[in-house]
């Protein structure tokens, strides 16, 4: 089973952002994607690096893939998706519309924001040109089981989310601007301040959810440790670690050695907290009732 790193989900400093993805050289994974996937206002700060970050990465053997944006709404954006095309690097689609300009027979990936639900819609992909679905992370294991099934007889590799915040909701409003007292396009890039997002309590003071500028991620962290052989068993080829601020270097190792059978579930679970030991994991969307349930110890 691979390790995939998704792209960079919140607005870090752009000297952050590299000394992230040089680590990433070193790291003990096997495909790192690239780019901006939320905001493309955040982009042009870090954007003359990404060119700097493929040759790391290839040099060091890594599989690279640039993100196409969520939500493409606006011309620039438009021109931005062509311009990624135009780099000759796989893109990872997580706007359909971005298909517009990956020319048929073009081999492309599928990223976890778009809502592959049924094998029609995956047979679908895979013959216009996807060769790897990041499946949504709300599937149960009954479907993740039938869409590797399906993606087996398609030749298509199937990645699931194993570990990070949620993906929940893209919006055209900005709650980090509002909550400032901001417009959209005057929000000062509030943003760059929650470095692993906004937390947002309900009104009882209880846990709820995580703002990222447009974006709406769930306040637990997912985390696969308890699933890894179940997942193995299912055709599930590639893990996708999601980038943090704290620790995310010894992630990395700890999920190889869980995925290699180095370590039990536990062992990685004890790590992750002792780095944040107020973090909250669930993996209920693949076993539970509920998405927020956690199958280890909460």
């Amino acid at each position: 089973m691979e390790l995939t790193v998704g792209p960079i989900q919140y607005f870090w400093k752009a000297d952050h952002w590299s000394e992230f993805y040089q680590g990433l050289a070193g790291a003990p994974v096997d495909r790192v994607v690239l780019g901006e996937l939320v905001c493309s206002k955040r982009l042009p700060y870090f954007q003359d690096r990404i060119e700097n970050a493929i040759t790391i990465l290839f040099e060091a053997g890594k599989k690279v893939s640039l993100t196409s944006l969520a939500l493409i709404t606006l011309k620039r954006e438009r021109k931005l998706m062509a311009d990624l095309v135009d780099m000759g690097i796989e893109i990872e689609v997580n706007d359909l519309t971005a298909l517009a300009y990956i020319p048929q027979g073009i081999d492309f990936a599928v990223g976890p924001l778009v809502n592959v639900y049924n094998e029609g819609t995956l047979a679908w992909l895979a013959s216009r040109g996807a060769t790897q679905i990041c499946l949504p992370p709300e599937l149960p294991l009954g479907s993740v089981q039938a869409l590797c099934d399906a993606a087996q007889k398609l030749g298509v590799t199937v990645e699931i989310w194993g570990h990070g915040r949620l993906p929940l909701a893209i919006s055209g409003r900005c709650y980090h601007a509002r909550l400032h007292g901001r417009t959209k396009d005057n929000c000062q890039f509030a943003c760059e301040d929650d470095p692993d997002g906004l937390d947002v309590k309900t009104l009882d003071h209880k846990p709820f959810l995580t703002m990222n500028g447009v974006q709406t991620l769930s306040d637990t962290y997912a985390c696969t440790a308890h699933q890894i052989e179940t997942l193995k068993q299912a055709g599930v080829s590639a893990l996708r670690l999601s980038p943090q601020s704290k620790g995310f270097a010894d992630l990395c190792r700890l999920y190889r050695q869980r995925v290699d059978g180095q370590i039990e579930a536990d062992a990685l679970i004890a790590s992750v907290r002792s780095v944040d030991p107020g973090i909250r994991l669930s993996d209920g969307f693949l076993t539970g009732a509920t998405g927020v349930e956690f199958s280890g110890s909460s």
